[in-house]
């Protein structure tokens, strides 16, 4: 690639440079993340997956801005990231609803903060409601959902908030099976009417490769980006289809060959060793 080329190659929305993280734990530094890299363009849809422990939640939230970094960088269109904003939207397993809001205040929740009108407060949540087919339930309470109801709100909110990337931590984990697979395709299917980049964190491989555009592989001890592949398969895609199997089967090989330790990693005179090891 020419220099020419590099200069007219758009910035990333999300950039993550060498990105290192560490917690106190019990006295003890625990490494969760260590050298990250990772570029995600506009209107991807990149899962990360990996083994519970691997740090794809504790990536996640950094991304949001919810937890800084120890070392390395991460930046929107290059512009560092230093805290939460709109233009980072987080869903996570738990709704995290308002239970005291109605379907629509939930979803225009946000866009009330920046003291909209009435009129375009209405318009914007009756948008947003009616896109993840809730028209009908637009009056009701958080606890008189389904837990797959609950989850579209949380997307619907997100959305409603002008975000630019929708950060998903396991979102459909807590869903029976049957809710699971209509929430994918109604997810698949906003994403493709909006263009909003998703980074979605999932630890089932067929999720993973029946939704994105590539799927990051993540190694635990402490927390590294193994592989990042690019999945080729037109869509719609069908679980059925002989090509989808032969990629979730080559992904779930990768992922067995690089299951690590679950051991937390402690970091001893500035060297990483499993815990429990003594230098």
């Amino acid at each position: 690639m020419s220099d020419s080329d590099l200069r007219r190659k758009p910035l990333p929305i999300l950039s993550i440079e060498g990105v290192s993280k560490r917690f106190s734990v019990g006295g003890k530094t625990v490494q969760a993340l260590a050298s990250v890299d990772l570029r995600i363009d506009k209107g991807e849809f990149v899962c990360l997956i990996g083994a519970s422990g691997c740090g794809k939640s504790t990536l996640l939230r950094i991304m949001a801005g919810f937890e800084t970094t120890s070392s390395g960088k991460v930046s929107m269109y290059g512009a560092p990231i230093t805290g939460p904003g709109p233009e980072r939207g987080m869903v996570f397993q738990d709704y995290g609803l308002f239970p005291w809001l109605t379907v629509k205040e939930n979803i225009g929740f946000g866009p009330k903060q920046r003291h909209l009108p009435k009129a375009k407060l209405d318009e914007i949540a009756a948008h947003y409601t009616d896109m993840v087919g809730l028209s009908a339930f637009a009056d009701y309470y958080p606890g008189q959902l389904s837990g797959g109801m609950k989850q579209r709100v949380a997307i619907a909110r997100v959305l409603a908030n002008d975000c630019e990337v929708l950060l998903m931590d396991e979102p459909f984990g807590a869903l029976d099976a049957l809710t699971r697979e209509k929430l994918q395709q109604d997810l698949l299917e906003i994403w493709a009417r909006t263009k909003v980049t998703v980074v979605f964190v999932t630890h089932a491989v067929e999720e993973a490769v029946l939704m994105s555009d590539r799927v990051v592989v993540m190694t635990a001890g402490p927390g590294r980006i193994e592989e990042d592949i690019p999945l080729l398969l037109p869509r719609p895609r069908e679980v059925s289809e002989p090509g989808f199997n032969d990629v979730r089967r080559s992904i779930t090989q990768r992922l067995s060959s690089h299951v690590a330790s679950k051991a937390p990693v402690v970091v001893q005179a500035g060297v990483a060793v499993p815990a429990g090891v003594t230098s």
